[in-house]
Order: structure tokens, then C-alpha cells, then sequence
């Protein structure tokens, strides 16, 4: 790919470091056009793959070697693995690190093992574990079934019309894990593996005496707990209504939503999950359904020449749009080759098709894009608003195409808007909040509601595309009281501190500038009041390296609210949200600014890339984190190119 002139001696050190990073980023960009980096979480992901090879017999023929190289390395001195990087160890991951250890021939005499185990003891053993870990040991007998909750297949049958709940009140990633484990907690299967292994000295109270049932709470709750027993009980006396087509049901709905690619929803626990289900309905590992599933989970793997492991989704589109948008706001021209190629991949990536978010949605035609090179049924908004606005900064050979496909995807968007009047990622109106106190939903990620960050990012790509499209702008179905009804559901959503929560990213300082860049693209002057609150808190966290940073824990404790170790991604989003801010900070986070440009400069490596041990990305707010290889190089980049051009316009009043 062609990279830009290299830094000349005459160069400032913004500019050489702005030079820099867009030759590393353009240096990355692939053949096809995209730009595409890992996507990293905790080991629990791999750890399943190696389960659901050594249920299926596929292990043989992967590299599982290298995946207890990559565990052992991934273990730390506590004894435990991580949830995130630097909490120092957490139960359930490490369960199911220590079970895919023994799964791949580890003695638990191994020292390792043994840290492992002493870890896991002190943290209350497998009775204190997670849902889906326990679900995992029962697949091979390493824990019993009766203390996992019961799912009725017959949920699949109610109707969308008339029932108050489907499996489309679950969130779009709750639904494709849970359909097909309606088949697996049917079935309860117990798979011999080789070797076969047991898990009894991970006991606390010892294996005999563990109570295989679900705990109570003492409150309103048990109420699920008291249903649940209540279908075990139909479970066992085979009284379970409409079972068979219920199960039949779901059978269907994997089929049917399985990517010619073999994906299912972009995910990996849909693609395990669906795998498990089909084991469970006995295919055979030479169907081509399962060879394609297998294929799938593949693709998401990766191999080094020591390390084996899987990563839970893939971000191609994301990184493409996040990247482009960066090398235009540091001054690369909207012509330049690399940007119209990535431009007419993102176009060619459009999803045509209708998809999940259709059952509540009735009015929407399709145009959205999704997270993963192939996903059709689970567009997601937040993309969708990024690649917009990426393709509104790049200027094309064929400008009417761009634009109609622009048009489409608005529209859509205007069809996903919640009544609260925020966006949320994948559907509407997903907030029954109930789901998430059910046995099954320990994971709080059971619903898909609105959030300030994903609003944010749609009323950003409105005040982009009436600055830079207007004609586009009034044709779509994107209106102003829709506008408004965002703009209200943000202020609403304020924090008393001045900031906002961010769901997607780690925390505050994700959710600030976020809000902060959309309330200046949009309305910079009716709400400076809060956008000078904003810019307050922000300035207020700031670390004394110049930096920002924010620990996952402030997801759990609101103390730690933008505090944490800086980090070049963080510094980046409160850099970006600060200039954003404009007359409304009236002037004193000037020196916030300053600071954190000073820092990015700093950090830089030589070769104009940044490094970064900290997760920043958020999965499920305090339970699954996320550490995108490319946000610490592409957000950096336009904090610095937004910062020369604020530099510029100051230069001129």
C-alpha cells in the first residue's frame, strides 16, 4: 500500500508523529482493502474450543499443544487466570483453564496444577462458578446437571404477536447461545472423552457433600428458582408440553441461521453453543453443517509458532471504519487510494438482507452493517453509524452509489430507535431488565436496552452527514423530533459527576467522549452547560503522566470511575472528547489537552505505533473484556490529527 512522504528533519513532532502512524496503519491494510487486527479476551474461549474438540474427536488434527503453551503462559502468579488484565485471577476463567488443562494431558501434579488448584480452592471451588462453567464441566460428568437451571423447549413456540416474552426479548448474543442450549439442557448429555477425567479435587466441600442446586436469594427472586423446580419436575415425569417441537423448533432456527461461511452470529459461544446442539441431535462429524461449524471456529483461531488460541468475535469492519476515519482526521486526502479501497469494501460488506431485528422492528428495510466479515442476521447499529461516517470522509469515484448506500443505512437506523429515545446495538426495545435475574442469566447480559454510547455515536453521524450531505440529510427518514428525543435521552443520562456510562468501552471515559463529540456535531451550543460538565469530569481524572486511564472494576465500583493506569486508547477517547468540548470548555482543559497530546507523543514507538497491556474494550460489563490490537492505534492517531487541526483554527482567531 502506498504510505505517506517520511518525516523530513523540518518536521515538528506532531507532525512526524502523525507521518508515522498513518504509514503503520496504511502498512497494515490488506489486499482485499480492510484493515483487521486481533480481538482479545480471556482464556475461557479457547478453553471451550477444547472441549468441543475433544467432544467432537477433532482434536487430533489441531494444534493442542500449542494451546497448553498459551495457557501456562496465560496463568498468573496468583495461581489463576484473568478476566481482564491485571485482576489478578478470577474463578470461573480459571476453572475452565485448569479443566482444558487436564483435558490435554496435564497431571494435576503439575506445578502448575497445583497453583491452579490451591487458587481455585480459595476462591470457593466449582460450586462458585458461573453458569456456563458448570455447564461445561456436566458435558463430560465433571459436575451434575440438577444444579443447572431448565430451559422448556416450548419457549421457541411462543408467539411473537401475543406472548409478552420470545427469545426476541432476549439480546441478539443471549439468543443465539440460548437457542441451541435449549436442545443441550434437554438432552443433558454426558460425553466420554479421552482422556476422561474428573474434577473432583476442584470441590471446596468435597464431591459428595456439593449441592447440586440452584441458590436462592431470599427475595422476590427465588420465584425462579421455585419455576425451575417446578419444570424439572415435568422434566422427569416427561410432562413437558410441545417438547418435541419445541426442540424441533430449535433444531430449525440453528440450521437456518448458519452463514454459508459456517458462523453462527458472529460469535464464538453461538458457534459452540449450535455445535454442542447438533452433537447433542447426534450429527455426525462428517456432516457438512458440523465440518463447516468446525471450519468456522477455525477461522477465529490463532496459531503462532509456540501459541494456539481462539478469539470470541472478529472486528474487520469495525477496525476498517475506525481506522479510515483516523487517517482522514490526521490529514490524509479523501482521494487517496487506500481510503477508496477500504471505502468500496465496507460498501460491498452492506447487509441487504432482513435479519433477528425484524421481528421488532416491522417498518425497517435493511441496510445496516455487521461487526464480522459475514454475519446476515445481526447488523448492529453502533457499526453502522462508524461506517457512515467513514464513507461520508472519503470522496468516491462514484459518489451516487455511496450515497444511496449512506441513505439505507440511516434509514435503517431510524427504524432502531428505542422509546426511551436512545439506540441501542442490535435491536428494539430489548430491555426487559427481569431477564437478567433469572438462575440462567448470572451473566447480566441477558437484554440488549439503549445506551448513551451507542446514542452518542447516531447523533454523530447526523451532525456529520447534515454538515456534509445535507441533501442526503433531508431525504432520510431520520428526523428532527427523532433527533431531539436522542438529544433528551442523553442529558438524561448524565451521571451527577458530569459523565456518561459507557456499555461498550471501558467506562466513563469511553462514554464522555463519546457524548462530548456527538452533543459538538450536533447541538454545540444549546447544551454547553452539560458538555462543559463533561469536559470537568474528564480534565478532573486526568493521571499526572498527562495520560488517561480507567480500570474495568468501575464497572462494579463507581469509585474508580476514570481512574486507572494511562493507556494510549483512553488518552486518546478523553483527548478527542475535550476538543470535541470546543467554547464549551471555555478554555481550561486547554492544558488537559496539551498534556495528553504530550503524552500520545511520548509513548509512540518508533516505528508510529502505540503499546497497550489493558483491556479497554467491554463485552459484558463486569463479567467479559475485550482487548481490541487496534485501538491504540487508531484512536491515538485522530486525537493527534483532530488536536493539528484545533491547532490550525486557533492559530487563525
Amino acid at each position: 500500500m502506498q504510505l505517506q512522504d517520511r518525516p523530513s528533519k523540518s518536521q515538528s513532532p506532531l507532525e512526524t508523529a502523525i507521518a508515522a502512524s498513518q504509514n503503520y496503519l496504511l502498512s497494515l491494510q490488506t489486499q482485499e482493502g480492510y484493515w483487521w487486527a486481533l480481538l482479545e479476551s480471556n482464556v475461557t474461549i479457547t478453553a471451550e474450543a477444547v472441549l468441543l474438540h475433544k467432544i467432537w474427536g477433532t482434536d487430533r488434527i489441531r494444534p493442542m499443544d500449542k494451546v497448553e503453551t498459551y495457557l501456562r503462559n496465560q496463568q498468573r502468579e496468583s495461581g489463576g487466570w484473568e478476566l481482564y488484565y491485571g485482576d489478578g485471577g478470577d474463578l470461573s476463567t480459571s476453572v475452565e483453564a485448569y479443566m482444558a488443562l487436564k483435558l490435554l494431558g496435564v497431571s494435576t501434579e503439575d506445578p502448575a496444577m497445583v497453583k491452579a488448584r490451591r487458587f481455585i480452592l480459595s476462591k470457593g471451588g466449582v460450586t462458585k462458578t458461573r453458569i456456563f462453567t458448570k455447564m461445561h464441566l456436566a458435558l463430560i460428568g465433571c459436575y451434575d446437571w440438577r444444579g443447572l437451571p431448565s430451559i422448556p423447549p416450548w419457549i421457541m413456540l411462543l408467539p411473537t404477536e401475543i406472548s409478552p416474552f420470545t427469545i426476541y426479548e432476549m439480546s441478539s448474543w443471549a439468543r443465539g447461545s440460548t437457542v441451541p442450549l435449549l436442545i443441550v439442557f434437554d438432552q443433558k448429555p454426558v460425553w466420554l472423552v479421552q482422556p476422561a477425567i474428573t474434577l473432583d479435587e476442584l470441590y471446596v466441600e468435597g464431591v459428595t457433600r456439593a449441592k447440586f442446586e440452584l441458590p436462592t436469594q431470599g427475595d422476590w427472586t427465588d420465584v425462579f428458582v421455585w419455576a425451575d423446580q417446578a419444570f424439572k419436575v415435568a422434566e422427569e415425569l416427561n410432562l413437558v408440553p410441545f417438547r418435541r417441537e419445541g426442540l424441533k423448533a430449535a433444531e430449525q432456527w440453528i440450521l437456518e441461521r448458519q452463514e454459508a461461511t459456517g458462523d453462527w452470529g458472529g460469535i464464538i459461544p453461538a458457534m459452540l453453543n449450535s455445535l454442542l446442539a447438533l452433537k447433542a441431535l447426534n450429527y455426525a462429524a462428517s456432516d457438512p453443517i458440523v465440518v463447516r461449524g468446525l471450519a468456522a471456529v477455525d477461522r477465529f483461531a490463532v496459531e503462532t509458532a509456540e501459541e494456539y488460541w481462539v478469539q470470541p468475535c472478529v472486528s474487520p469492519v469495525w477496525d476498517t471504519a475506525l481506522v479510515m476515519r483516523s487517517l482522514v482526521d490526521s490529514g490524509l486526502e479523501a482521494d487517496h487510494p487506500a481510503l477508496q479501497k477500504g471505502a468500496q469494501w465496507l460498501l460491498d460488506k452492506q447487509i441487504l438482507d432482513y435479519g433477528d431485528w425484524m421481528v421488532k422492528n416491522r417498518k425497517g428495510m435493511p441496510g445496516g452493517w455487521a461487526f464480522e466479515f459475514e454475519n446476515r442476521f445481526y447488523p448492529d447499529v453502533d457499526d453502522t453509524a462508524v461506517v457512515v461516517m467513514a464513507l461520508l470522509q472519503v470522496r468516491m469515484q462514484d459518489e451516487a452509489v455511496k450515497q444511496q448506500a449512506v441513505k439505507r443505512a440511516v434509514d435503517w437506523i431510524a427504524t432502531m430507535q428505542c422509546k426511551p429515545g436512545g439506540w441501542a446495538a442490535f435491536d428494539l426495545d430489548n430491555d426487559q431488565d427481569w431477564l437478567n435475574l433469572v438462575p440462567y442469566g448470572d451473566l447480566k447480559a441477558m437484554i440488549d436496552p439503549n445506551t448513551a454510547d451507542v446514542t452518542a455515536r447516531v447523533l454523530e453521524m447526523m451532525g456529520n452527514l447534515q454538515a456534509q450531505m445535507p441533501g442526503i440529510a433531508l431525504q432520510t427518514v431520520l428526523n428532527e423530533p427523532q433527533i431531539q428525543r436522542g438529544l433528551d435521552y442523553l442529558i438524561q443520562e448524565q451521571e451527577p459527576e458530569g459523565c456518561w456510562y459507557g456499555r461498550w468501552g471501558v467506562n466513563y471515559i469511553y462514554g464522555t467522549a463519546g457524548v462530548l463529540a456527538a452533543l459538538a456535531t450536533i447541538a454545540p451550543t444549546r447544551y454547553r452547560s452539560a458538555m462543559t460538565r463533561g469536559a470537568q469530569w474528564l480534565v478532573g481524572c486526568q493521571n499526572a503522566d498527562g495520560g488517561w486511564g480507567e480500570t474495568c472494576e468501575s464497572y462494579k465500583d463507581r469509585r474508580l470511575m476514570g481512574q486507572g493506569d494511562s493507556t494510549a486508547s483512553q488518552t486518546a477517547w478523553a483527548v478527542i472528547g475535550l476538543l470535541a468540548a470546543g467554547e464549551a470548555t471555555q478554555n481550561f482543559a486547554t492544558e488537559a489537552i496539551e498534556r495528553g497530546v504530550q503524552y500520545l507523543l511520548t509513548t509512540q514507538g518508533s516505528n508510529g505505533a502505540w503499546e497497550e497491556v489493558w483491556f479497554t474494550g467491554t463485552g459484558f460489563p463486569q463479567h467479559f473484556y475485550l482487548k481490541y490490537h487496534l485501538y491504540y492505534q487508531h484512536f491515538p492517531l485522530t486525537a493527534l490529527g483532530r488536536y493539528q487541526a484545533w491547532q490550525q483554527k486557533q492559530a487563525l482567531l
